[in-house]
């Protein structure tokens, strides 16, 4: 996988714009009612990394970046300032602030995940790059310790206990998180002159499947 595990610097990516995208088929009949399907069962997230520049000193970081990722290549991290944790942005991460499973007394590895609820419905997101150091997990409430009673690998958002839960026993985990991306262009156009006067590149950055 051309991936490398680093995080766009967060300086940068704050102040950008982005979010998620979906696609949807949408057949309009000949009575006009409509037919809507999705081949996609996961978003796709998109941004602009060029927003973030405020100096000059931040376009020689970004062409650094860019050139050691050579251009479209390789992922990496971001950080997604709208969304980043498994709870409120304004909260603090807590261990019951996402049901990622239910014990069978056979399973050990779970996978984190992210479900957004809106009315009756919701959608489970997951989250495959972890931040390392911020994931809190609980089993049936009660807080477990990383290296003691499980292990998480931040490459794959991937929880593995040492003992298999219990049947039934809700297990849940707070977390933050990065969105796995790469670059959407392989050219970088800046101005010294144009930037000066308020002018930024256009850095399109696009979420991958890892």
């Amino acid at each position: 996988m051309n991936f490398h595990e680093v995080r766009f610097p967060p300086t940068l990516s704050f102040g950008s714009i982005g979010g998620p995208e979906r696609l949807t088929e949408v057949v309009t009949l000949a009575n006009g009612h409509e037919e809507r399907n999705t081949p996609w069962a996961h978003s796709r997230r998109r941004y602009d990394a060029g927003v973030g520049m405020r100096s000059l000193d931040d376009v020689e970081t970004l062409i650094a970046f860019f050139e050691a990722r050579r251009g479209q290549l390789f992922g990496f991290r971001w950080k997604d300032w709208s969304d980043h944790k498994s709870g409120l942005p304004s909260a603090a991460v807590a261990p019951g602030d996402q049901v990622i499973g239910q014990g069978d007394g056979h399973r050990t590895a779970f996978a984190l995940i992210k479900t957004y609820r809106s009315g009756g419905h919701s959608y489970a997101r997951p989250i495959v790059k972890p931040v390392a150091g911020s994931v809190l997990v609980a089993l049936e409430g009660d807080p477990q310790v990383e290296s003691v009673h499980y292990s998480l690998d931040p490459a794959t958002g991937i929880i593995t206990f040492d003992a298999a839960p219990a049947e039934g026993a809700e297990i849940t985990a707070g977390f933050e998180f990065d969105v796995p991306v790469r670059f959407d262009t392989d050219r970088i156009q800046t101005s010294v002159a144009s930037f000066q006067a308020g002018d930024v590149p256009s850095v399109p950055v696009v979420e991958v499947r890892v």
